[in-house]
């Protein structure tokens, strides 16, 4: 039989990192490719404690049809995060929750982009963004990523010739690349970006998970009616409930609430009680301390591990929070072959081609270090490190896959 499908089918990938966990599925390999949790954290008894709760004491109200913008004490709970973490003023009629940070970014998709529109973003950029973004058929900018965070020179070239739609970005601790913007670097785009009237939609999935350095600046504290923020309890509780949420200017969020109802008419009611429940009854800052405490012990233990098992000329980030560390091989060794033959090893990586909007990334590789005991980072990093040591001795193939 054959089917027709829309032309924007042909330009839109399956995602690279859902196929390549298909291979990592069996038990006796250590996995750094995916971007996952760590489950251990997840807070299984009191969220069990509060469903219990919430149905017994909100039953009809928790499964019930209810309104597109979301449950009012959720969206009040994250507005006052925004003043208590980041010091800004946002009113809960600005934040609209969705299924997970993924639905952000197709809203926004949907919102902005037309077919042939211009989007920028960084290089290398979010592969779920890049995936999101492209069912709606835009050309990509990118912007290369300094340590300090996006080229400014090269934000201001595309913001000249390109006239993007919007920027995305993920400034705190990005993924893949771990990087956090610098303060100056942040000043400077948000200058930017206010210079040609821009869009910045600031995904901040990894904003919470922070174990070095201090706080930032939100791009949205800078310009904030150029900036539509995205955020997720998925980090933070648990992925699989499906909760995050858009705060953006007034006009903006219409449009947004406009889409998702003829997209699902209101993200899972349930959850979104089951968590404002939570939120409300746990020391939520305690659990969030937990998790990054954690975090950090594991970056550090695979920091450690690399630095003693890799060969020179391979470079490593070294992240301030989230749970992405990423590593560059030397010039003309692949990333794709590196996957080869670490695989046969049993250690799974991920390579850095599909966070690549216009070719590159063939020689790097991101690292997961949130979803793995110490002892499974080491003995990981030390497959990797032997498999390395072999792979580089060979003469380079000028990046042959």
């Amino acid at each position: 039989m054959q089917y027709t499908f829309a032309s924007r089918m042909e330009n839109t990938p399956r995602s690279f990192i859902r196929e390549i966990l298909k291979v990592t599925q069996k038990p006796e390999i250590i996995s750094f490719a995916g971007g996952l949790p760590n489950p251990e954290l997840f807070p299984v008894q009191e969220l069990a404690a509060t469903a219990e709760k919430v149905i017994a004491e909100e039953g009809t109200a928790a499964l019930q049809y209810a309104t597109t913008e979301g449950h009012p004490p959720l969206r009040q709970w994250i507005a006052d995060r925004y003043k208590k973490r980041l010091g800004i003023e946002i009113s809960p009629n600005e934040i609209l929750i969705t299924n997970g940070s993924q639905q952000c970014l197709d809203l926004i998709g949907k919102i902005f982009i037309n077919k042939g529109s211009n989007v920028a973003i960084e290089r290398p950029g979010y592969l779920g963004a890049i995936q999101a973004f492209s069912m709606y058929e835009p050309n990509f900018s990118t912007i290369s990523l300094t340590s300090e965070g996006p080229d400014i020179n090269e934000l201001e070239r595309v913001l000249t010739r390109d006239k993007p739609c919007f920027f995305y970005g993920v400034p705190n601790s990005q993924n893949p690349s771990g990087i956090t913007w610098s303060r100056e670097n942040r000043k400077a785009v948000a200058e930017t970006l206010e210079r040609f009237s821009t869009i910045f939609v600031e995904d901040d999935a990894y904003g919470e998970l922070k174990f070095r350095g201090k706080q930032m600046p939100s791009i949205k504290e800078l310009i904030p009616d150029l900036t539509v923020m995205t955020g997720s309890f998925s980090k933070i509780i648990a992925p699989g409930m499906r909760m995050g949420w858009i705060c953006a200017p007034k006009q903006i969020l219409e449009q947004a609430v406009t889409v998702k109802q003829g997209t699902d008419l209101h993200s899972n009611i349930l959850s979104q009680r089951i968590i404002s429940r939570f939120l409300a009854d746990f020391p939520v800052d305690a659990h969030i301390s937990r998790i990054s405490e954690a975090y950090s012990n594991q970056c550090d233990c695979m920091l450690s591990a690399i630095k003693a098992e890799f060969p020179e000329g391979v470079t490593c980030t070294r992240p301030d929070g989230g749970m992405f560390i990423w590593a560059t091989l030397p010039e003309g060794y692949s990333s794709m072959e590196l996957f080869e033959r670490a695989i046969k090893q049993d250690v799974a990586i991920l390579p850095g081609i599909p966070f690549y909007t216009d070719g590159g990334g063939l020689d790097t590789v991101r690292l997961n270090f949130s979803n793995s005991t110490p002892e499974r980072i080491e003995e990981g990093i030390y497959r990797l490190g032997q498999v390395l040591k072999e792979y580089l001795k060979e003469t380079p193939n000028h990046h042959a896959a």
